[in-house]
């Protein structure tokens, strides 16, 4: 048997708390450090379906990329949603522990598996972290290069396969006809990160959740800069080509891409530690809250009356 104090150790080992955003508070959530752990099921979201599913299943551990209290709450009585799953976690000795902006930032983590499976090469962090005890290039977000430049259109058709399926499938903004070499990725939530992308120079961003007037303004701007000439200088790159372009991904579905690597990274981990091996799955059920999307298509002309 492993317990799950063994689990957590490797997890926290694999995925450093010390990697998390200061707001952020990923760990252990839910459990009895001294329950087994020899069944694992990791999923993006610890919706009500994905705990019941879990524990249904004789699950003894569930690992979760989003939090289950993202925000300050204040009780977990059987009045709340929240207070539902705990309870049902805890009657089904079933753990919760949660690798968010920690294991965003972690090698093999969120950031990398997204990078990775879109093609990058030469990869390095977007905010690096400095961290000693590993030869690894950690932090947030992954920049990095297409081994053969493409164009918008068919990268933002590579990207798009290379999620999960979802209703609200993905949003492109830019020249689709431009070239694409090099490419920065965030997974998650990325309009506030947009000075350091300026600064990397990156040909197109992939993240999520991106806002209408952050994204028009950045959008705006690029335009500004691969137009305008001072004293017969480009202010921008000087091939006339707005950067970055943006691609817009359901949050969820980008994110659970680091499940690929943490199937086999951490029962790895745990038999090295331990010597028993975790039976795992991957939940793969879609937790992007839209079900419909209705109306995306249209021409431009459609658009602006032309």
């Amino acid at each position: 048997m492993t317990s799950l104090k063994q689990t957590v150790d490797v997890l926290e080992t694999l995925y450093p708390l010390r990697y998390a955003e200061s707001w952020d508070h990923p760990g252990l959530i839910v459990g009895d450090l001294t329950d087994p752990a020899d069944s694992i099921v990791f999923a993006a979201d610890p919706t009500m379906d994905v705990v019941r599913d879990a524990v249904e299943n004789g699950a003894q551990l569930l690992v979760c990329h989003h939090p289950l209290f993202f925000r300050a709450v204040h009780e977990v009585s059987g009045r709340t949603f929240r207070g539902e799953i705990v309870s049902t976690l805890y009657r089904g000795h079933c753990a919760l522990w949660v690798g968010h902006t920690n294991a965003d930032a972690a090698w093999r983590g969120v950031g990398m598996a997204a990078a990775d499976a879109f093609g990058l090469v030469d990869q390095v962090p977007m905010v690096p972290i400095d961290d000693a005890s590993t030869p690894h290039a950690v932090g947030l977000g992954r920049v990095g290069r297409l081994p053969e430049p493409m164009t918008l259109r068919a990268f933002a058709d590579h990207v798009a396969q290379a999620l999960p399926a979802t209703r609200y499938g993905i949003q492109v903004a830019g020249d689709l006809d431009a070239p694409v070499r090099t490419v920065g990725v965030l997974p998650g939530s990325g309009d506030s990160m947009f000075n350091e992308v300026n600064a990397l120079g990156v040909d197109v961003y992939v993240t999520s959740d991106l806002r209408h007037h952050p994204a028009t303004d950045e959008l705006q701007q690029s335009l500004y800069e691969a137009a305008m000439r001072e004293d017969g200088v480009p202010l921008g790159h000087g091939d006339g080509h707005m950067r970055p372009a943006l691609i817009n991904t359901p949050h969820s579905a980008i994110e659970s891409l680091w499940f690929s690597y943490a199937l086999e990274d951490v029962p790895n981990a745990v038999e090295l530690a331990t010597g028993s091996r975790p039976q795992v799955r991957w939940n793969r059920t879609n937790t992007d809250p839209w079900n419909l999307s209705l109306g995306a298509n249209f021409s431009r002309g459609d658009v602006d009356g032309r």
